[in-house]
């Protein structure tokens, strides 16, 4: 238990470090950032202002300087092989075993978003790496049997698809991507249609990687993103009832028979 809350203040803390990072690059003395976000930009003209941008640039660029000594985890490259199967991140086992797996969701999850977010144009999207570690919880205590269904050695294509569908759910009810956060746009028109179009190519390459029961291939993530576009409409109405998961399940069962 007490492994678990301190793997939710590392999440935690991060998100706030991000958000102080994203704080500090807005007000930039070079950066063409949003206005909103700028410390001093509805303060009165005063002769030490510009002084705050050239502060915040040598902020910046220490704490850059700093990462580059730090270890950190971060993928050098984020496609579909980055994707790793309900197996991977729903083990069966001890306590390490949980908690090896809740950490390489919530951190593939924040990464795969970001990409996903980032092939619709926006580039400093806000999300909260804390949230995936809400809904990994969540699914376990949730839907236990559909995880344990999707993580069998012969599981079915609809097994596989009735998990895919509880994560989809789970993801959109935690909001993961903040609104409001990530400018202006067709691409992020509507708090809920932007959630279901970065959240249902994630939730859909994670069966496709466990139908794989492997190592996914790099294009796996940009046929899930293709597949979902195609299927936004039905993925949109099934997540607008009542009972999401069993309306999202055929839905996600027929894109998962002709794509795996």
């Amino acid at each position: 238990m007490l492994r678990q809350i301190s793997e939710d203040v590392r999440a935690n803390l991060k998100d706030r470090l991000r958000e102080l990072r994203d704080a500090i690059r807005q007000n930039r003395h070079d950066s063409a950032g949003d206005p909103s976000h700028d410390i001093a930009g509805n303060l009165p003209p005063f002769p030490g202002r510009s002084l705050l941008g050239h502060a915040a640039s040598a902020v910046d660029e220490a704490l850059t300087i700093a990462e580059s000594f730090v270890p950190h985890s971060r993928p050098l490259k984020v496609d579909g092989t980055t994707v790793k199967s309900l197996r991977a991140y729903f083990p069966h086992g001890d306590e390490d075993r949980q908690i090896g797996g809740e950490r390489q969701f919530r951190r593939d999850m924040y990464y795969l978003t970001r990409a996903v977010l980032a092939g619709y144009g926006i580039d400093n999207p806000r999300v909260h790496e804390a949230s995936f570690s809400a809904v990994h919880v969540a699914m376990r205590k949730r839907y236990a049997d559909l995880l344990a269904g999707a993580t069998a050695d012969a599981a079915s294509t609809d097994q596989v698809a009735a998990a895919c569908a509880a994560l989809l759910v789970e993801c959109l009810n935690h909001r993961p991507v903040q609104p409001g956060e990530i400018g202006t746009g067709p691409a992020i028109a509507g708090d809920r249609s932007l959630d279901i179009r970065c959240l249902a190519p994630v939730a859909l390459a994670c069966g496709l990687a466990t139908k794989a029961d492997g190592t996914p291939e790099p294009d796996i993530l940009e046929i899930a993103v293709l597949a979902a576009e195609v299927r936004e409409d039905r993925v949109r109405r099934a997540c607008a009832q009542p009972n999401a998961v069993q309306e999202l399940t055929p839905v996600l069962a027929t894109l998962l028979a002709h794509l795996a």
